[in-house]
């Protein structure tokens, strides 16, 4: 059955410049209904979509990918880990039935992230149904312009520039983690469905304590250069909306 969302949405305005501001989830479920009433309206009256970054083809992600994420002559990603962190590690991609041989090759962040994604994948989110992919193939179907606040290299940077043992440390925050992602999840979707800023900022300062540095660099850097940019566009006339993840504007 539909789930109708009603998302939280802000705006900014001087005379001749509206930027409205909405956080996206990256994974919805086909069912969760949010793109409508005042999010569609705002986004219709928009001239311009921006988003964290523009979606490459999938041979450029590939390529981007291998490049950054494959370690193809390194040391093996469960060998820089304790006994006991190697056990939990390889007891969760078994349950996953994903193949330690191809984890062992992947650099820890890339590890993590798939990690992190691949249980949902089996509950029923996609990125198609997320917010990001549906309102990007809406400014395509409108012809909207479209502007990316990073590169995919940037992305994907952040993360292979953090020093080995700190994606080691994400790699067992992540796996630490796993037992409960249905319902954190579960409650992330509820609470940004309903609009409820502050529950996401509990949560998303919840799951950042156990690596502040990590927070430093995907989060509150990524919001400080998102700021100056917003900052900057005010000075230029036009209506744009500004689509970034819903943890980057909860407070």
């Amino acid at each position: 059955a539909p789930i109708y969302a009603d998302p939280a949405l802000w705006v900014m305005k001087d005379d001749d410049t509206t930027i409205y501001l909405f956080g996206s989830v990256h994974l919805l479920k086909p069912n969760i209904i949010w793109f409508d009433d005042e999010v569609k309206s705002a986004f219709d009256r928009s001239d311009e979509l921006v988003t964290e970054m523009i979606a490459p083809d999938p041979a450029e992600m590939a390529a981007a990918v291998t490049k950054l994420a494959v370690n193809t002559d390194g040391p093996a990603t469960s060998s820089l880990m304790t006994p006991a962190e190697r056990t939990k590690y390889l007891a969760a991609l078994a349950q996953l039935d994903l193949p330690a041989e191809t984890f062992d090759r992947l650099d820890p962040w890339m590890a993590a992230i798939t990690l992190s994604i691949a249980p949902l994948e089996k509950l029923g989110y996609t990125s198609d149904s997320g917010v990001d992919d549906q309102l990007m193939a809406a400014a395509k179907t409108a012809h909207k312009k479209q502007v990316g606040l990073e590169t995919v290299e940037q992305q994907l940077g952040y993360f292979d520039n953090l020093p080995r043992p700190l994606q080691i440390k994400y790699l067992n925050a992540t796996v630490d983690e796993l037992p409960g992602i249905d319902k954190q999840f579960s409650n992330l979707i509820a609470n940004w469905s309903r609009g409820n800023v502050k529950a996401i900022a509990a949560e998303m300062n919840g799951s950042l304590e156990s690596t502040p540095e990590l927070a430093k660099v995907l989060l509150y850097d990524r919001n400080r250069r998102w700021a100056h940019w917003i900052g900057e566009r005010m000075k230029q006339p036009g209506t744009i909306f500004v689509a970034v993840g819903a943890g980057h504007l909860a407070e």
